[in-house]
């Protein structure tokens, strides 16, 4: 099964015994898109229509998020990569292309290494390669999201993720602050993940053409790591949003979309 016309929501079934809900929307060449972490699919809404033009677009809720299973163990990026791959057998895809945002991005990473043959384009956004090389997020953004007031917290990251004149300009919903369903554990597990994430070593294994973009001002997740993940991987595009935070791909909407689009063809 390559296209579609209907949307599709259906659950692939992984090795380890975990349902991972799965939905298509499109048709077209297959995009598997990717979000951060703790965050469900809908990180993705209102974006995704951008690619319906050439693509049928596949989103997932990794485990522990939205309808997906909630294991007590099992989180890791690549173990999350597994259950990419387990959808897309799911549904028939021998090769998509792949745009990973955050930690989808990191991901997308060992998609792209552990599967070559599975992946036609790959697109890191606002991601690290991981591991003690990557330039991490000072102490200052970690002491502002663990506020124990929620609502400072809540505040605290909408800041990192959009910059003011954006927020002044967009009440919401905002889709990117987490999935508010996940139980303890498994946000626990999204962190552990996110954090233990190292793919230094493999990255010059990804044969996949690559764009990596980002936003310049992204405290998240500093725009320092573009050139040390270009570096790694063989012959990599780059693109910098001038202005924008960690959520430029809805921030820089059209240019972002239109990057992305011309890139994958």
């Amino acid at each position: 099964m390559t296209h579609t016309a209907e949307p599709f929501d259906a659950f692939a079934h992984t090795d380890d015994g975990v349902a991972v809900a799965y939905q298509r929307r499109g048709s077209g060449r297959p995009l598997v898109l990717l979000a951060g972490q703790a965050n469900n699919h809908h990180w993705w809404d209102g974006i995704r229509e951008d690619f319906h033009d050439t693509h049928s677009t596949i989103t997932l809720d990794c485990r522990g998020t939205g309808a997906s299973g909630t294991p007590r163990s099992g989180y890791s990026t690549p173990r999350f990569a597994e259950d990419v791959v387990s959808v897309l057998d799911a549904l028939g895809i021998e090769r998509a292309d792949v745009y990973g945002t955050s930690m989808g991005g990191r991901i997308a990473q060992w998609v792209a290494v552990r599967h070559p043959e599975r992946v036609r384009r790959l697109v890191l956004g606002c991601t690290s390669p991981g591991g003690p090389r990557a330039v991490e997020r000072d102490a200052s953004v970690r002491r502002a999201l663990a506020q124990p007031d929620p609502d400072a917290a809540r505040q605290a990251l909408l800041d990192l993720m959009y910059s003011p004149a954006w927020l002044a300009g967009h009440s919401g919903p905002y889709r990117t602050l987490g999935d508010p369903h996940m139980p303890a554990h498994a946000r626990r597990g999204h962190l552990t993940a996110s954090n233990g994430h190292d793919a230094w070593d493999a990255l010059p294994s990804i044969a996949a053409p690559t764009l990596i973009l980002h936003g310049d001002q992204d405290r998240l997740t500093p725009p320092e790591n573009v050139p040390l993940l270009a570096d790694r991987i063989p012959d990599a595009r780059t693109h910098l949003f001038p202005g924008a935070r960690h959520a430029y791909f809805e921030e820089c909407r059209d240019q972002a979309g239109a990057l992305v689009r011309e890139f994958l063809g």
